[in-house]
């Protein structure tokens, strides 16, 4: 479980400070996958560096499992939103580059290969496409074997086949290794298909204004239903009230 209560971040001091997130506080459920969305520059990609351990609260809690993060834990994976690759490593070296920063050594390979990534384990990225260099990132983050996945828009950027496939893929990946996760996205159909719970932040500083139940997320064909055109409609009424 992720619990946030009442987290404020403010970048900088004095009269150049600026509060990114103030006094938010939101929950997520063991094996839920959860979105967040909000208008842009609203703090949502501050959240998951925060529930990352890469940025410390200015003021509140975040717990992960009970425990108070205090820093980057192993078994937290964060999915960045150009993937975050090293151009000078391999597809391989990229894949496990969090495990050896962890000093495990494991190996990624069948990771790469559930992706579909078998046979391109000593290509670079700029032998890739994009979507291949998202699958990548993905793998760094499933090799950890993680028990919180954080994704901070995966998808931005893709032409709409690749991103619905990438969102295939997580779903997919979702239900067979059951990790507790976070999407940000400002994609609303993206986030009514990969989030059991919708929640909805405020301009900067962010904090949650509304959340969205969304039981259909997960079923067979909901993309195409039309309670899945309903819950997009509703959200984009909601963010567009919002500001977004």
């Amino acid at each position: 479980m992720i619990e946030v209560d009442g987290l404020t971040v403010v970048y900088g001091r004095g009269e150049a400070s600026v509060p990114a997130v103030a006094g938010l506080s939101m929950d997520v459920d063991t094996y839920e996958l959860v979105s967040v969305v909000g208008p842009s520059g609203c703090g949502k990609s501050t959240l998951l560096f925060v529930l990352d351990g890469l940025l410390k609260p200015t003021a509140g809690r975040v717990r992960v499992h009970g425990e108070e993060v205090r820093g980057v834990r192993r078994d937290v994976a964060l999915i960045l939103q150009d993937a975050g690759l090293l151009p000078w490593k391999t597809v391989r070296q990229n894949a496990e580059l969090a495990l050896r920063l962890q000093g495990r050594k494991e190996s990624a390979d069948k990771v790469l290969a559930d992706l579909g990534l078998a046979g391109f384990e000593k290509r670079f990225p700029s032998e890739l496409s994009e979507g291949m260099k998202r699958r990548v990132g993905i793998a760094r983050a499933l090799a950890l074997q993680p028990r919180v996945m954080l994704m901070d828009e995966p998808t931005a950027n893709l032409d709409s086949i690749t991103r619905e496939h990438i969102q295939n893929l997580l779903l997919g990946l979702w239900w067979e290794m059951g990790f507790t996760g976070v999407l940000v996205t400002h994609d609303m159909e993206e986030a009514v298909f990969l989030g059991k719970r919708i929640f909805v932040l405020s301009a900067r500083p962010a904090r949650v204004v509304e959340v969205i139940e969304n039981p259909g997320m997960g079923e067979p064909g909901y993309r195409g239903t039309p309670e899945f055109a309903a819950q997009v409609a509703h959200l984009r009424g909601v963010l567009g009230g919002n500001g977004a």
